[in-house]
This record gives structure tokens, sequence and C-alpha cells, in this order.
């Protein structure tokens, strides 16, 4: 329900903290443009349904990957090295779509539950 309201821009910087992404990198994630978050994060605006949807599922895969690597500084350069369990892609390179970050997040949980990673 809440992806459908949109969700304030600055949550998504907020994600962006977390995940210890660039406001470049989460813009290319959203598909759209550094100066229109930033526009919007200051108008107090919302994202549309598509983008929120991201944030939001980018905000439960940040969630779980401090919960398994224990600290957001090895989940991103995890994030950031080719993964063995996704095919040797970079993770941080799927988080694109919604299906890759659920990519992601089974990956993540198949090296929670001690799976080869």
């Amino acid at each position: 329900m809440e992806a459908r309201a949109g969700v304030l821009a600055k949550t998504a910087f907020d994600v962006a903290g977390v995940l210890q992404l660039h406001a470049d990198e989460l813009a290319d994630l959203l598909h759209t443009t550094t100066k229109t978050l930033r526009t919007y994060r200051e108008a107090k605006k919302r994202l549309n349904p598509a983008a929120s949807e991201q944030v939001l599922k980018l905000l439960a895969l940040a969630r779980r990957g401090e919960e398994v690597f224990g600290a957001p500084a090895a989940f991103r350069r995890w994030l950031s090295k080719p993964a063995y369990g996704l095919g040797a892609q970079v993770p941080l390179a799927l988080l694109e779509t919604s299906g890759g970050i659920d990519l992601v997040t089974e990956e993540i949980d198949r090296i929670a539950y001690g799976d080869l990673a």
C-alpha cells in the first residue's frame, strides 16, 4: 500500500545512505536523474509508485544485508564484487529492477543459511 501512495524522496536518500550509495548511483537505480531526486526531496514530494516500490525493496534488502553481513560496510563490499551464486554478476548492478532485487535477496538468504556464496 505504501508504494502505491508513493514514498517521500527523502526516504530514497535515507536508503542510499544505508546502502552507502552516491546520489548518482541512487538515481541510476531508480531510472531518474539526481536533479529530479533532489528537487523532489527539497519540495517534499513523493516518488511514483514504481520508484517507491523499488525504494521499499531496497530498504528491506539493506536491512537483511546488514543482518547477514553484520555491518553496512561489509554488505556494501559484497554488493560491489562479483557473486558466485549470481553467476559472477555484481549484485549492485542487479538492483535496477524489482526482479534483480529479488535475486540479490535470495542470494543473501542462501548465504545466511550457509549455502555457497
